[in-house]
This record gives C-alpha cells, structure tokens and sequence, in this order.
C-alpha cells in the first residue's frame, strides 16, 4: 500500500479506473461486449437504428442488405446479400460461421411492394416474393447460424415480425401480413424448442415507424387511389383504428427496444412477442 500511495496521483487514478471499468463489463447486464451480433436489413430506417445501438452497446455488428450504401463507416463489417433468395442466406450464413458464428441474430429485414387492389391483384408470384423476403429468409438464416448457438449453449434470436399479422392491411400488403403471421407461428415453436438448450427466440411486432419506407408505402396508396400522400397516411391510421400515441414510433424507440431484448437484462423473456405501436392493437 505504501508503494501505491507513493505512485503519482494521476497514473493511481487512471489505474483504479482500469479496475473499475473491468469490473462493470461483468456487472453491466447492459452491455453486449464480446458478442458477435448479426442485423439483415441493417441499412436503413429500423434496421441501421438497431444498427447503431447495438454498436454503442459494444457488440461486434455485422451487417447485411442487397447493397452496400455510398461511403460506408464499416464496410469490413457489412456483407452484401439479398437474404429473400437461398443463395444470399448461404453467403452470410457462411461468413459468419467462418468467424465464428453470431451470438445475436436480429431479423429485421422486410417490407412489402404488393401493388393495392385487394387479393385479385395480387399474382402468385407476388406472393412468392413476399414470402421469400419477409419469412423464409429468417428460416434458412437461423438454420444455418442457430446450431452453432446451441453447441456453445447460448445464443439471442429475435425476428421482426408486425402488427400486420393480427390487423392486416388488406388493400396493398395481405401478402406481407401473412408472411409476418407465418414468421410469429414459426419464431413461438422456434423458441419452445431452444429455450431448453440456452438459446432465446423472441418476436418484436412493431406497427408504425416514421422511415422512409412509411412514405414510400403512402405514395403507393396514393397513386393507386388518386389521393395526395396526406390523404393517404390518414386512410393508413384511419385503418388501423387510430394510434392513442398519436404519432408512429420513432427508428430509435425501436432499437432501444431491441438492446434490452437482447441483453442479459432480457434473460427470462422468452417466446414472447412484444409490441411496439403507440397503443395501435388493443389485443394480440
């Protein structure tokens, strides 16, 4: 203790900070360090927002959509895939498993271009599409990354699913409200199976989210029925049955969201989905 007393004041202050901070990294059920965490869909909106918090919460994030955006910050962390088809599930599954594998998988990745019209304008293909994109994407991703997980005995999955599922849109995106319906039946089995084997499935059904896919969905419903996008938005609440918030949530409400799912503060939430709409589904 002498000798320490001796020492300069700074480097003793710097030290005991080292220690303190060693000792929070196991004591912050907060934190994500050391975890490898995996995002599709990480680019934009929800997705780059989960991105972000992620990171700030000290995972190690890769990311995956179609296509790298212009002058991105951690390209030796990103792989361009489309996970809607087989092949592009089995380019990230692969560079993951090459590493080591994910300790986090968040499906956020999804999203609806049915034309409006109701059913009879909706082809089959189109159909096929939305499946692919929004449901068995998640499927073949967790296939190939969830068995690692259960080798090492841990491991978080959480699929996005909607509020869709339960009041769907029957105008301009059925298709999408029933892959997200499929996604929620396939993620509660999912989870009853792994739960037993140290690995968390949980469901997050957000309803409205102000991004630019939100826009780009009320030009859809108004160039389809000869409205302004106003008109549109009010069509899309009135819908809905209104919002009691008031407003849709916000990207960042729903990536807060996600790093306490994630977390080991989350440790006993299991095969749940948890919604996130402003008050917009009075049951689910």
């Amino acid at each position: 203790m002498g000798q320490e007393f001796g020492r300069d004041h700074t480097a003793l202050l710097e030290d005991l900070m080292e220690r303190w901070e060693a000792d929070m990294s196991h004591t912050d059920r907060d934190r994500l360090d050391g975890r490898r965490a995996l995002v599709s869909g990480g680019t934009k909106g929800a997705g780059a927002a989960v991105v972000d918090r992620l990171r700030e919460l000290g995972a190690d994030v890769y990311v995956t959509a179609r296509s790298m955006p212009a002058d991105y910050e951690r390209p030796d962390r990103f792989i361009a895939a489309d996970t809607s088809t087989r092949e592009g599930t089995e380019l990230v599954a692969a560079e993951l498993l090459d590493v080591g594998g994910a300790d986090i998988i968040v499906h956020v990745v999804g999203g609806s271009s049915t034309p409006a019209g109701g059913f009879e304008a909706v082809p089959e293909e189109q159909w096929i599409t939305e499946l692919q994109l929004n449901f068995l994407g998640a499927v073949r991703l967790d296939r190939a990354l969830i068995p690692e997980m259960i080798a090492r005995g841990s491991g978080v999955v959480l699929h996005f699913t909607s509020i869709q599922r339960v009041q769907p849109q029957w105008e301009s995106s059925l298709p999408y409200a029933a892959a997200k319906a499929a996604l929620r039946t396939y993620s509660k089995g999912l989870a009853t199976e792994l739960a037993p084997k140290g690995v968390r499935v949980n469901a997050l059904s957000p309803g409205g989210i102000n991004t630019g896919a939100t826009t780009v969905f009320y030009d859809r419903i108004a160039e389809a029925n000869g409205i302004s996008r106003e008109a549109a938005a009010q069509r899309v609440m009135d819908s809905l049955g209104g919002v009691p918030l008031g407003r849709f949530a916000e990207p960042e409400e729903i990536a807060d969201l996600v790093g306490f799912l994630v977390s080991d503060r989350a440790s006993a939430i299991v095969s749940t989905e948890v919604v996130i709409d402003g008050g917009t589904v009075r049951t689910i």
